[in-house]
């Protein structure tokens, strides 16, 4: 008796480890395929992970370790390091293939790269392996998106037979594991830390229902699966390097979707297809869709494969590839955020869905090989059609250009060599309708093999038969970037370069030399921004000029526009020499075009340096963002992207659970971007009030600018819903007529008052901004608030309903009102939408460097009115 109380009291101290899902672990045998035999010499991944797959989250770590040791001992496979997050953790980059095809691995690749040239198809053989790229992990929190990898990669090391020795033959599969890793490792720490030795299945049970963020995105908040377009993080930016050195013909991306759900894989709504997807793409879709069929009718699994999900933003893992000649597959499963969960069909397990995602890798690879020929053909087709559909176009081309900030040119450079689109300076002058374009313009002609890539990059799209949309209608990314572009009709032959610029290098390294007066840059280069917040960290005064100057150097006059930033000897704390050093490093990295001024005296009336009224003087800036429940972490993590990571300024992110404890006076800014969550509580606004009175600046943006509008400023929407007869509706069109008002993220245009110290460093008036909800700003009472409106014919790209355009326009896209000694500054838009959005980023940033340089309307002030002596 005593024997076996022993023996019960040691097993329950080794079940002590509170792992989620220790109750019921399935074995790896459980993820494998039926029937086939396995070498029993390979590692099997509880040597490494020390527990089964589908039990608990598989660690970062660990699973990187397991990856890089199951590839070094098995001669199927090579791996190494792609890139890494944010946080420091290795984005892994898998090749498997056969033995004999690995030894002549960069022959493969060179032969295959020849069929999407059409210069050299037809020297590409029909006899190479089809090239297959397997997605794992691009949503954290989707985390049999990511495990999945595990027993396929031992399944691809360790099955024998004629079978994997044929498919491997037939195959070469590039595995990128994972693609998000910081997020995987919040949801990871997140189920581990809720873990019981009895699985909580209960959907209200914390281990199904993380905090804010949650795992999905990246270190910053960005949602990757929108990034294969935008490149602005170092994650997507590994990745697409590597799909564009391979260009391969199958891409499958693995994900989850609602508790609720069964399992989906494309080919998606019929519909919903980006125009410039070929329809033969989709037919292949349909053929590889018949082997998941195939494996999912065998395994008894519930499936739908043409609803809901779309292929229309090319942004995506799944659609991105079909615009490239690829075939894009998006898989989901029903989330379980635990390890088991109830559902509306019964206990779901995370088990479950790794065994199908694993599955239906199979099925990819197994589909891909059947039919390699086809989609070799489809491929070599797909370049071929391409370049007749650029001799079809009666646009030859676009030209591009921003003389007043060269990096914002050269970024957009970079994002075009990333897509593999060709593009070269201008060498003579090019006419368009929007006038002429000529030295220091680059243009991307359309006679190019990515043509279908390129296009959907400058197009303009606001007719859509379909009017559902699962992410952005429009994505014009010249428009997005805030440059002067256009269209181009003409013949371009004479008037580029044979050769586009390899790589951008930034504007040529200035010669340095010493101010005997000040230094004087332009605030519309990019970096300025983090030039200013350094030399006001620094303790530099700093002013900025409020109007055009032409001041005198030792090389002439030199002129600058509104925004200038004025660094003078006279009134600085540090020496002379120190400024110098200093100004010398932010010029250069920050690659600031400046002038080293010999008088305080300009050429113009009434603007000298030392100006009362036309020059202001800046002050340091502490801004404090909220963040946490209920706020977009999309929203908070491109604000937090753009001053910490971009702009190397601090920036003090504060829960909405903590706002209250928080001393307000140690900020100067306070921003709100949106959801509903993006306010303070009722029994503040008095306290936020006399903040912004005292000199406190509120930048709000979305659902924060509404809190603030209708709070702060005292205005709110007044609008009332006319009463009308309610409309008798057929349910068949519920889907079309409910999205009918809906704007899901198109571009609108605004016109800039460029004269106002929040419109600096800008110089078209036009400008283009996301679109993606309806809520109208008030107009304030100032005449001279009004710093972005809407134009006329505001819908630039993307969709919007004829009811919506009628109530946007005319109306306020940003506003600007003087509060006491403070500010609040609104935006009716995102102003930092995906990192991407250079132009309206800019408005943001004035926002908190000049939220002062501007004074209120003293039209009715007689006391304001009167002179001061």
């Amino acid at each position: 008796m005593i024997q076996q109380i022993l023996k019960h009291v040691a097993g329950a101290g080794l079940a002590l480890s509170l792992v989620a899902g220790a109750a019921k672990a399935e074995p790896l045998d459980y993820f494998l395929v039926n029937g086939t035999d396995y070498d029993q010499t390979i590692l099997k991944p509880t040597e490494v992970f020390g527990h089964d797959i589908g039990d608990q989250p598989i660690r970062h770590d660990l699973m990187v370790s397991y990856i890089r040791e199951l590839a070094n001992n098995s001669d199927r496979m090579k791996v190494e390091t792609i890139g890494y997050s944010h946080e420091r953790r290795p984005i892994l980059f898998i090749t498997v293939s056969s033995p004999e095809n690995l030894a002549r691995l960069d022959e493969i690749r060179a032969n295959h790269l020849k069929r999407s040239d059409p210069a050299t198809a037809d020297q590409a053989s029909d006899n190479l392996p089809v090239v297959t790229w397997l997605n794992y992990g691009v949503h954290g929190a989707e985390a049999s998106g990511m495990d999945a990898s595990v027993p396929a990669l031992y399944h691809l090391a360790a099955a024998k037979g004629a079978e994997i020795e044929e498919t491997l033959k037939n195959s070469v599969i590039l595995i990128t594991a994972i693609f998000n890793p910081d997020g995987h490792a919040r949801r990871g720490a997140w189920v581990t830390q809720y873990g019981s030795e009895i699985r909580g299945t209960d959907p209200a049970h914390e281990v199904h229902n993380q905090v804010w963020p949650g795992g999905r995105t990246n270190h910053y908040w960005f949602d990757l699966n929108r990034q294969w377009l935008l490149q602005t993080q170092p994650e997507s930016r590994a990745w697409l390097s590597q799909w564009h050195k391979w260009k391969p013909q199958v891409s499958a991306d693995f994900h989850e979707m609602g508790p609720n759900s069964t399992y989906y894989f494309h080919p998606g709504v019929p519909t919903r297809k980006y125009p410039l997807i070929p329809a033969k793409g989709r037919e292949l879709l349909v053929e590889i869709a018949g082997y998941h069929q195939e494996t999912l009718d065998e395994e008894k699994s519930l499936y739908y494969s043409e609803e809901s999900f779309d292929n229309f933003y090319i942004g995506k893992g799944s659609t991105y590839p079909q615009v490239n000649g690829s075939l894009g597959i998006l898989f989901e499963a029903g989330a379980q955020m635990g390890i088991a969960r109830e559902s509306d069909q019964g206990i779901k397990t995370y088990a479950k869905n790794i065994r199908n995602h694993f599955l239906t890798s199979l099925s990819t690879i197994k589909g891909a090989a059947a039919m390699r020929e086809k989609l070799h053909a489809y491929q070599r087709e797909f370049f071929e059609t391409s370049l007749k559909a650029a001799k079809d176009d009666k646009v030859t081309g676009y030209v591009f250009r921003a003389p007043e900030d060269p990096m914002r040119v050269g970024m957009f450079l970079d994002l075009l060599k990333r897509h593999d689109i060709s593009v070269f300076p201008a060498t003579s002058d090019i006419r368009t309708s929007k006038g002429t374009y000529g030295i220091g313009s680059y243009v991307v002609p359309m006679d190019q093999r990515q043509y279908r890539m390129a296009k959907a990059l400058f197009n303009r799209i606001t007719e859509f038969p379909d009017k559902v949309f699962y992410d952005v209608s429009g994505w014009t990314l010249p428009l997005a970037y805030n440059l002067d572009y256009s269209e181009v009709t003409g013949s371009l032959r004479g008037k580029i370069a044979d050769k586009g610029p390899l790589a951008y290098a930034g504007e040529e390294v200035q010669r340095f030399t010493k101010a005997p007066y000040a230094y004087v840059f332009r605030w519309s280069d990019y970096y300025a921004p983090r030039a200013v917040a350094q030399l006001l960290d620094a303790g530099v005064l700093v002013r900025v000029s409020k109007q055009p100057i032409r001041v005198q150097t030792a090389q002439g006059t030199k002129s600058f526009d509104r925004g200038a930033i004025i660094v003078s000897r006279d009134l600085q704390t540090m020496s002379d020499a120190a400024l110098d050093a200093m100004m010398l490093e932010l010029i250069n990295d920050n690659q600031l075009t400046y002038a080293s001024v010999t008088s305080g005296h300009t050429l113009d009336a009434g603007a000298d340096l030392g100006g009362r009224d036309s020059v202001a003087d800046l002050k340091p800036i502490k801004p404090l963002l909220v963040v946490g429940s209920g706020v977009s972490p999309y929203d908070a993590g491109e604000v937090w992207h753009l001053l910490d990571h971009r702009m190397k300024m601090p920036v003090t992110l504060v829960r909405t659970d903590r706002i209250k404890r928080i001393d307000l006076p140690r900020y100067t800014h306070i921003i709100l971007v949106g959801g509903r969550g993006s306010r303070f509580p009722e029994d503040m606004t008095d306290k936020v009030k006399n903040w912004v009175k005292a000199g406190g600046t509120i930048v709000a943006s979305l659902d924060g600018a509404r809190w603030a509008a209708e709070n702060i400023t005292g205005k709110k929407d007044d609008k009332k819903k006319d009463d009308e007869k309610v409309e008798r509706l057929s349910y068949a069109d519920k889907g079309q007529k409910d999205a009918e008002d809906v704007i899901g993220g198109a571009l609108f245009e605004s016109d800039m008052d460029i004269t106002h110290p929040l419109a600096f460093g800008l110089s078209r008036r036009m400008m283009a901004s996301n679109k993606n909800r309806t809520y109208v700003l008030p107009v304030p009472k100032d005449p001279y608030a009004q710093v972005a409106v809407y134009t006329d014919n505001p819908l630039l790209s993307g969709y919007a309903s004829d009811r919506r355009i009628k109530e946007l326009k005319g109306t306020p896209m940003m506003t600007a009102e003087r509060m006491g000694d403070g500010a609040v500054i609104l935006f009716a838009d995102n102003p930092n939408f995906r990192a991407t959005y250079l132009g309206t980023e800019k408005l943001f940033l004035n926002a908190l460097f000049l939220s002062t340089a501007f004074d209120p309307s003293y039209a009715d002030d007689e006391a304001a009115q009167a002179v001061e002596e």
